[in-house]
């Protein structure tokens, strides 16, 4: 059986280290607290409870999709756009078109941005690759009209930049969230880092510091993140409960059951925060 994404995939390397994870959640965090759907957050009312574990249980998800055989994603994706369509069914309407591109878009996105802040740029052919394999993971859920190339993507990114995003009640009440649960260092440190990868409109809707005092530290940290001294600066980011969590990040996923009861909505809704059925 195939794998969904090929082992030597630029996608797996983003995605089995955890401080590039981190970073691409962190920036899409931050674009979809301006998304004008944000409300479909909201729905169930879970999202304030806890969000930093929401945020986990999206990147193991997610990861799973990358890591999986082309039947094990396959039936992922399949249940996922399942759930999704439980969730529309129960609030009595769908989520818009729009804003499912929106946030396939954001795993494009800051897959790219998290590694180039952290690595190194990226290859036309890179870039490609990963706008292909998250727009499979899009069609294989129904998700229509999306874009069939990388410059297309980028095309199509700006598009939704320009025309789906605003500040809301909703964006003051996340961001309270975000701090309530990380406390203030963190939360101090989390929008310096959403201020490195995030585009300039979201830096300039949501006031943030464009990160650049980080620009040494992580240098430094590109030059030591073998070290096993070096896990500081992951674990500066989020409480030390979660230590062990970030450290699984690193690699392919641990093989696990589907969880029973409450299930979880990544990718059609907004990421890191999932609706709960």
């Amino acid at each position: 059986m195939p794998d969904f994404v090929a082992p030597t995939s630029i996608v797996r390397r983003i995605w089995g280290t955890s401080d590039t994870v981190l970073f691409i959640f962190a920036g899409a965090a931050a674009e979809f607290a301006l998304n004008k759907a944000v409300d479909w957050l909201y729905f169930t009312g879970r999202l304030p409870a806890d969000p930093l574990g929401r945020l986990f249980t999206t990147v193991d998800y997610a990861r799973r999709i990358v890591f999986a055989n082309q039947a094990g994603a396959e039936r992922a994706i399949d249940t996922i756009a399942a759930i999704h369509g439980a969730v529309e069914a129960r609030r009595g309407q769908s989520i818009p078109d729009w804003a499912y591109r929106d946030v396939l878009f954001m795993l494009i996105a800051y897959s790219i941005k998290a590694f180039e802040v952290l690595e190194r740029p990226l290859t036309m052919t890179e870039c490609e690759e990963i706008t292909a394999v998250f727009c499979r993971v899009g069609r294989r859920m129904g998700i229509p009209d999306l874009p069939t190339s990388y410059p297309a993507w980028l095309l199509a990114r700006e598009q939704h930049l320009a025309q789906n995003l605003a500040a809301s009640a909703y964006t003051t009440d996340l961001y309270l969230q975000y701090r309530k649960h990380l406390g203030g260092p963190r939360y101090q440190l989390l929008r310096a880092i959403q201020g490195r990868v995030v585009p300039p409109v979201v830096r300039q809707l949501l006031r943030l510091p464009s990160g650049a005092f980080l620009q040494p530290a992580l240098a430094f940290y590109g030059l030591t993140k073998h070290w096993p001294a070096s896990q500081w600066a992951k674990n500066a980011l989020l409480p030390t409960d979660y230590q062990a969590r970030i450290q699984a990040l690193d690699g392919a996923p641990v093989e696990e059951a589907e969880p029973s009861g409450a299930a979880v909505i990544p990718l059609r809704c907004p990421i890191g925060h999932q609706v709960n059925v």
